[in-house]
């Protein structure tokens, strides 16, 4: 399997620009079977006190509509971070589109950051879905930090953590570290995919990484835009279980349930 890694710098507010970068990026990188990870929040921009609903899309809009068509057309599947517009509310959404399905997966994210809760409504379950026989779960940002969730999602089946970053500095290292230690322990693949540039009062750290399923860097990116193709080795993750399974051998539960959905498998919160 091939993955893209789209580390763009984005524009708060500026839904045209950032939707224009996302697509010269599919047309020019997008690879038959692949899958293209933008950042977080990609494309609208982070909330800000007084630019929340200003800023939200609805998943039904021309925005997502002219990603599905370029999906279809390229045959990449890509995921890409925004504000999400739902009734009165608004989340901080990742959606993961594919050429078979378009909108397969919405991602609503589940740990808010201390800026951004009085913004946006924080999701209550974790998504997987399969595409092309591979297992693919969706994580944002804060979520990495949390063991919990990468866990639920590992429980689901996912082979692929797919993680849309928005991390700013001083806490690059804290991710790095973080990425490592979800990969590992879940025994999957992690990709991650950072914002650098400025914004939102930010500056953000880059560094966009593959993990395998042992926790070693297969790469890393530095602090500038660029577009980085990868193949994963998918015997990594037979070997990395050979020895030992932590889901098999772990002797405490973790709370909540899986359910399956319209919009893939979930981990609903207790």
């Amino acid at each position: 399997m091939q993955i893209t890694l789209a580390q763009l710098a984005g524009r708060e507010g500026d839904i045209d620009h950032n939707l224009s970068r996302a697509l010269e990026c599919l047309q020019r990188h997008g690879a038959p079977g692949s899958l293209m990870i933008f950042p977080e929040t990609h494309l609208t921009g982070f909330a800000e006190p007084g630019h929340v609903t200003d800023r939200a899309l609805t998943l039904d809009g021309p925005e997502l509509g002219a990603l599905i068509d370029a999906s279809r057309e390229r045959d990449t599947a890509l995921a890409i971070g925004l504000l999400e517009r739902d009734g009165e509310r608004v989340f901080n959404t990742t959606v993961l589109i594919t050429p078979e399905r378009g909108l397969t997966l919405r991602y609503r994210k589940t740990h808010l950051w201390p800026d951004e809760r009085d913004l946006v409504t924080p999701g209550d379950d974790l998504s997987c879905a399969e595409w092309r026989g591979r297992r693919l779960g969706l994580l944002i940002c804060y979520d990495l930090e949390f063991p919990e969730p990468a866990r639920a999602l590992a429980q689901m089946g996912t082979d692929l953590l797919v993680v849309t970053n928005g991390n700013m500095d001083p806490y690059g290292p804290v991710h790095a570290r973080a990425a490592q230690a979800r990969a590992q322990e879940n025994q999957c693949f992690l990709a991650m995919t950072n914002r650098v540039g400025e914004g939102a009062g930010l500056r953000f750290a880059g560094e966009s990484a593959l993990v395998a399923p042992c926790g070693e860097v297969r790469f890393r990116a530095g602090r500038a835009e660029g577009v980085t193709r990868l193949t994963l080795d998918e015997t990594e993750l037979t070997a990395a279980r050979r020895d030992y399974h932590y889901l098999r051998d772990r002797r405490l539960p973790l709370a909540g349930h899986a359910e399956e959905t319209a919009l893939g498998r979930v981990w609903r919160l207790p």
